[in-house]
Protein backbone atom coordinates (compact mmCIF):
# COMPACT_ATOMS: atom_id res chain seq x y z
CA UNK A 1 0.00 0.00 0.00
CA UNK A 2 1.03 3.67 -0.39
CA UNK A 3 1.48 5.29 3.02
CA UNK A 4 1.92 8.64 4.27
CA UNK A 5 4.00 9.40 7.01
CA UNK A 6 4.08 12.26 9.62
CA UNK A 7 6.79 12.48 11.53
CA UNK A 8 9.01 15.34 12.91
CA UNK A 9 11.77 12.75 14.79
CA UNK A 10 14.24 12.11 12.21
CA UNK A 11 15.52 8.67 13.57
CA UNK A 12 12.09 7.23 14.18
CA UNK A 13 11.07 8.52 10.82
CA UNK A 14 13.98 7.31 8.64
CA UNK A 15 13.62 3.95 10.64
CA UNK A 16 9.48 3.73 10.14
CA UNK A 17 9.53 4.23 6.65
CA UNK A 18 12.78 2.12 5.98
CA UNK A 19 10.86 -1.20 7.79
CA UNK A 20 7.92 -0.21 6.20
CA UNK A 21 9.88 -0.38 2.65
CA UNK A 22 11.19 -4.05 3.57
CA UNK A 23 7.84 -4.72 3.72
CA UNK A 24 6.85 -3.91 0.70
CA UNK A 25 5.13 -0.68 1.31
CA UNK A 26 5.54 2.59 -0.56
CA UNK A 27 5.87 5.02 2.26
CA UNK A 28 6.48 9.08 1.75
CA UNK A 29 8.00 10.73 4.91
CA UNK A 30 6.99 14.46 5.98
CA UNK A 31 7.85 16.25 8.90
CA UNK A 32 4.78 18.57 9.84
CA UNK A 33 1.26 19.48 9.33
CA UNK A 34 1.55 21.60 5.95
CA UNK A 35 3.53 19.01 4.28
CA UNK A 36 0.82 16.69 4.88
CA UNK A 37 -1.59 18.81 3.61
CA UNK A 38 -0.04 19.35 0.34
CA UNK A 39 0.92 15.98 0.12
CA UNK A 40 -2.66 14.43 0.63
CA UNK A 41 -4.14 16.84 -1.55
CA UNK A 42 -2.09 15.63 -4.64
CA UNK A 43 -1.44 11.99 -3.72
CA UNK A 44 -3.70 9.17 -3.20
CA UNK A 45 -3.19 7.02 -0.13
CA UNK A 46 -3.85 3.93 1.26
CA UNK A 47 -3.45 5.11 4.99
CA UNK A 48 -2.12 8.07 7.12
CA UNK A 49 0.77 7.63 9.98
CA UNK A 50 0.55 10.79 12.35
CA UNK A 51 2.83 11.76 15.06
CA UNK A 52 0.86 14.21 17.53
CA UNK A 53 3.42 15.82 18.39
CA UNK A 54 4.60 18.14 15.17
CA UNK A 55 5.80 21.40 14.70
CA UNK A 56 3.13 24.10 14.21
CA UNK A 57 0.12 22.67 13.36
CA UNK A 58 -0.27 19.49 15.80
CA UNK A 59 -1.06 15.89 14.76
CA UNK A 60 -4.86 16.16 16.71
CA UNK A 61 -5.45 19.66 14.65
CA UNK A 62 -4.66 17.54 11.54
CA UNK A 63 -6.71 15.06 12.08
CA UNK A 64 -9.54 17.11 13.04
CA UNK A 65 -9.50 19.36 9.83
CA UNK A 66 -9.04 15.85 7.82
CA UNK A 67 -12.41 14.37 9.38
CA UNK A 68 -14.76 17.84 9.45
CA UNK A 69 -14.00 18.07 5.37
CA UNK A 70 -14.90 13.78 5.08
CA UNK A 71 -11.75 13.03 4.52
CA UNK A 72 -11.77 9.27 4.62
CA UNK A 73 -8.40 8.19 4.78
CA UNK A 74 -7.45 5.39 7.08
CA UNK A 75 -5.61 7.60 10.26
CA UNK A 76 -3.37 5.11 12.48
CA UNK A 77 -1.92 7.57 15.16
CA UNK A 78 2.21 6.96 16.38
CA UNK A 79 2.66 8.97 19.31
CA UNK A 80 4.64 8.98 22.57
CA UNK A 81 1.46 10.06 24.36
CA UNK A 82 0.53 7.35 26.28
CA UNK A 83 -1.85 8.22 28.92
CA UNK A 84 -5.33 7.15 28.81
CA UNK A 85 -7.07 10.45 28.25
CA UNK A 86 -4.61 11.02 25.40
CA UNK A 87 -5.81 7.67 23.63
CA UNK A 88 -9.17 8.78 24.01
CA UNK A 89 -9.12 12.03 22.64
CA UNK A 90 -6.57 10.43 19.67
CA UNK A 91 -9.68 8.09 18.55
CA UNK A 92 -12.46 10.67 19.47
CA UNK A 93 -10.71 12.81 16.99
CA UNK A 94 -10.80 10.26 14.29
CA UNK A 95 -8.20 7.87 14.50
CA UNK A 96 -8.95 4.42 13.36
CA UNK A 97 -6.23 3.43 15.84
CA UNK A 98 -3.53 4.45 18.35
CA UNK A 99 -0.35 2.96 18.79
CA UNK A 100 2.21 4.16 22.02
CA UNK A 101 5.99 4.78 20.93
CA UNK A 102 8.06 2.83 21.61
CA UNK A 103 6.66 -0.08 18.89
CA UNK A 104 7.12 -3.32 17.21
CA UNK A 105 7.52 -2.85 13.44
CA UNK A 106 5.67 -6.34 13.21
CA UNK A 107 3.06 -5.18 15.63
CA UNK A 108 2.39 -1.35 13.66
CA UNK A 109 2.07 -3.67 10.00
CA UNK A 110 -0.49 -5.64 11.76
CA UNK A 111 -2.28 -2.88 13.13
CA UNK A 112 -1.90 -1.11 9.41
CA UNK A 113 -3.55 -4.75 7.99
CA UNK A 114 -6.02 -4.63 10.35
CA UNK A 115 -7.63 -1.13 9.89
CA UNK A 116 -7.66 -1.59 6.15
CA UNK A 117 -9.60 -4.52 6.75
CA UNK A 118 -12.00 -2.54 9.00
CA UNK A 119 -12.60 -0.24 6.01
CA UNK A 120 -12.94 -2.47 3.69
CA UNK A 121 -15.13 -4.52 5.45
CA UNK A 122 -13.37 -7.97 5.56
CA UNK A 123 -12.74 -9.65 8.61
CA UNK A 124 -10.54 -12.45 6.71
CA UNK A 125 -6.90 -11.46 7.10
CA UNK A 126 -7.04 -13.39 3.57
CA UNK A 127 -7.89 -12.06 0.13
CA UNK A 128 -9.54 -14.38 -1.82
CA UNK A 129 -11.24 -14.79 -5.05
CA UNK A 130 -12.13 -17.69 -7.18
CA UNK A 131 -8.77 -19.35 -7.13
CA UNK A 132 -6.91 -16.80 -5.56
CA UNK A 133 -5.42 -16.42 -2.09
CA UNK A 134 -3.28 -13.67 -0.84
CA UNK A 135 -2.31 -13.41 2.22
CA UNK A 136 -0.84 -9.38 3.01
CA UNK A 137 0.97 -10.38 6.05
CA UNK A 138 3.06 -13.22 4.93
CA UNK A 139 3.02 -11.78 1.40
CA UNK A 140 2.21 -15.86 0.53
CA UNK A 141 -0.23 -16.41 -2.67
CA UNK A 142 -1.76 -19.35 -3.75
CA UNK A 143 -3.75 -20.70 -7.46
CA UNK A 144 -5.60 -23.63 -6.60
CA UNK A 145 -3.96 -24.24 -3.50
CA UNK A 146 -0.27 -24.10 -5.35
CA UNK A 147 1.96 -21.24 -3.87
CA UNK A 148 3.30 -18.56 -6.82
CA UNK A 149 6.00 -17.00 -6.03
CA UNK A 150 5.87 -12.71 -6.57
CA UNK A 151 7.93 -9.95 -7.11
CA UNK A 152 7.60 -7.43 -4.03
CA UNK A 153 6.07 -5.15 -6.26
CA UNK A 154 4.29 -7.92 -8.58
CA UNK A 155 2.53 -8.10 -5.07
CA UNK A 156 1.32 -4.96 -4.16
CA UNK A 157 0.44 -4.51 -7.86
CA UNK A 158 -1.90 -7.84 -7.70
CA UNK A 159 -2.75 -6.63 -4.12
CA UNK A 160 -4.23 -3.38 -5.88
CA UNK A 161 -6.37 -4.78 -8.15
CA UNK A 162 -7.70 -7.46 -5.68
CA UNK A 163 -8.94 -5.52 -3.07
CA UNK A 164 -11.16 -3.99 -5.73
CA UNK A 165 -12.55 -6.80 -8.15
CA UNK A 166 -13.84 -5.76 -11.36
CA UNK A 167 -12.80 -2.13 -10.84
CA UNK A 168 -10.22 -0.91 -13.16
CA UNK A 169 -7.18 0.85 -12.04
CA UNK A 170 -5.48 3.51 -14.42
CA UNK A 171 -1.65 3.10 -15.03
CA UNK A 172 -1.36 6.57 -13.05
CA UNK A 173 -3.01 4.91 -10.49
CA UNK A 174 -0.74 1.99 -10.11
CA UNK A 175 2.03 3.58 -10.47
CA UNK A 176 1.08 5.82 -7.61
CA UNK A 177 0.88 2.18 -5.51
CA UNK A 178 4.39 1.02 -6.46
CA UNK A 179 6.80 4.16 -6.49
CA UNK A 180 7.16 6.95 -3.65
CA UNK A 181 8.69 10.00 -4.19
CA UNK A 182 12.17 10.24 -5.72
CA UNK A 183 11.93 6.90 -7.02
CA UNK A 184 12.20 6.03 -10.66
CA UNK A 185 9.42 5.29 -12.53
CA UNK A 186 10.14 3.60 -16.17
CA UNK A 187 7.14 4.40 -18.48
CA UNK A 188 6.28 0.48 -19.06
CA UNK A 189 6.98 -0.05 -15.58
CA UNK A 190 2.80 -1.35 -15.24
CA UNK A 191 2.64 -3.18 -18.38
CA UNK A 192 6.29 -5.12 -17.25
CA UNK A 193 4.74 -6.31 -14.07
CA UNK A 194 1.29 -6.57 -15.55
CA UNK A 195 2.66 -9.19 -18.20
CA UNK A 196 4.32 -10.95 -15.51
CA UNK A 197 1.97 -11.57 -13.45
CA UNK A 198 -0.04 -12.89 -16.35
CA UNK A 199 2.26 -15.36 -17.11
CA UNK A 200 2.40 -16.62 -13.89
CA UNK A 201 -1.30 -16.72 -12.75
CA UNK A 202 -2.72 -16.87 -16.66
CA UNK A 203 -3.53 -14.23 -19.03
CA UNK A 204 -7.65 -14.08 -18.55
CA UNK A 205 -6.75 -13.19 -14.67
CA UNK A 206 -5.63 -9.44 -15.35
CA UNK A 207 -8.06 -7.76 -18.06
CA UNK A 208 -6.75 -4.23 -19.75
CA UNK A 209 -9.61 -2.14 -20.38
CA UNK A 210 -8.59 -0.05 -23.90
CA UNK A 211 -8.17 4.07 -22.53
CA UNK A 212 -9.02 3.28 -18.75
CA UNK A 213 -7.25 0.71 -16.99
CA UNK A 214 -6.37 -2.57 -15.43
CA UNK A 215 -8.72 -4.86 -13.84
CA UNK A 216 -9.30 -8.15 -12.03
CA UNK A 217 -12.55 -9.95 -12.85
CA UNK A 218 -14.65 -10.09 -10.17
CA UNK A 219 -15.88 -13.46 -10.79
CA UNK A 220 -13.04 -15.81 -11.40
Amino acid sequence: MRVLLVEDDPMIGKSVQQGLRQDGHTVDWVRDARAAELALATTSYEMLLLDLGLPGKSGLELLAQLRRAAHRIPVLVITARDSVADRILGLDSGADDYLVKPFDLDELGARMRAVLRRHAGRADPVIALGNLRMNPATHELTQNGQPIVLSAREFALLQALLEQPGVPLSRARLEERLYGWGEEVESNAVEVYIHSLRRKLGSECIRNIRGVGYLVPASQ
